[in-house]
This record gives structure tokens, C-alpha cells and sequence, in this order.
């Protein structure tokens, strides 16, 4: 290892130099590792079932006293949620026992996974649709005649 190299990259295992810009994950049990870029930051990330990270930029530490310019800062990728309504449109709306059960016992079909999401998706849609009729009616609840 040269002496202008401060540690491996934890994915593609190149060289992090001194005072260099590195990527640190998110999640506190990964903070040992360092990624040389955010692309080896989001191969690990499968690896690891992160729910909910994101990669960090920093300073790698200056070599023997040196002094570290610039400032760390946040790079939100890979899934992690940027605003509360990206959450909101990816939640599961549905109840996947109570829909798998009746599907099974009156249609005799198993139920993929994917169908919740697709239904929560539906159901969204219908949901705003109703709450846009409430609100042109002056009402503040939504009820069961909003659905049309």
C-alpha cells in the first residue's frame, strides 16, 4: 500500500488516498467501511438489506497533520426516501393476509407479492379522487358517498 493511501475501497477495494473524497454509508453498523464512489456505496447496499440509507461524502483524514478542506454532505440515492410524500406513495396500502385468504377461498388462486403494491396504487388513486369530491363539497372527512 502506498504511503499517499489511506484505506481500500470496501467494494472495488481501490485506493482511498489522504484528504481524498470518499463515501461512508449511512448506516451505523457500516460506518467501518469506505467506498471510493457512490456506484461501490450502492453495490453493498443489496449486500447488506439496507432498508432505508444513503451514502455520505467526507474527507478521508489528512496524512501526518495536514489540514482537510471542504465539508461533508449528503447524497440521497438508491431508494432512500427523500420527502414524506415519496414514502406515503410507496407504502402498502393493502393487507396482504386478508387479501391473499379471500382470493384463496373463493377464487382457489395463490396471490403474488406484487399485487399489493399494484392495488395500493389503485387504491390511492380511487382515495384522492374522493378526497378531491370532499373538499369541493366544504367538507373536512372524507365518507363513504365521496367514492363514486
Amino acid at each position: 500500500m502506498s504511503d499517499n493511501v489511506w484505506r481500500k475501497c470496501g467494494s472495488c477495494k481501490k485506493d482511498i488516498l489522504y484528504n481524498g473524497i470518499y463515501q461512508r454509508c449511512s448506516v451505523s453498523s457500516c460506518h467501518k467501511l469506505a467506498f471510493c464512489s457512490v456506484d461501490c456505496w450502492d453495490h453493498h447496499v443489496p449486500v447488506m438489506n439496507h432498508k432505508s440509507a444513503w451514502a455520505e461524502e467526507e474527507n478521508a483524514p489528512p496524512k501526518d497533520g495536514e489540514r482537510i478542506q471542504g465539508m461533508a454532505k449528503k447524497i440521497m440515492i438508491s431508494g432512500a426516501p427523500s420527502n414524506a410524500k415519496s414514502i406515503e406513495a410507496q407504502e402498502i396500502l393493502i393487507v396482504a393476509s386478508k387479501l391473499k385468504d379471500y382470493v384463496k377461498n373463493k377464487h382457489g388462486l395463490n396471490t403474488s407479492g406484487d399485487v399489493m403494491e399494484k392495488l395500493s396504487a389503485i387504491v390511492r388513486v380511487i382515495a384522492d379522487q374522493a378526497c378531491d369530491h370532499a373538499k369541493s363539497q366544504g367538507r373536512k372527512t372524507l365518507m363513504d358517498r365521496d367514492f363514486q
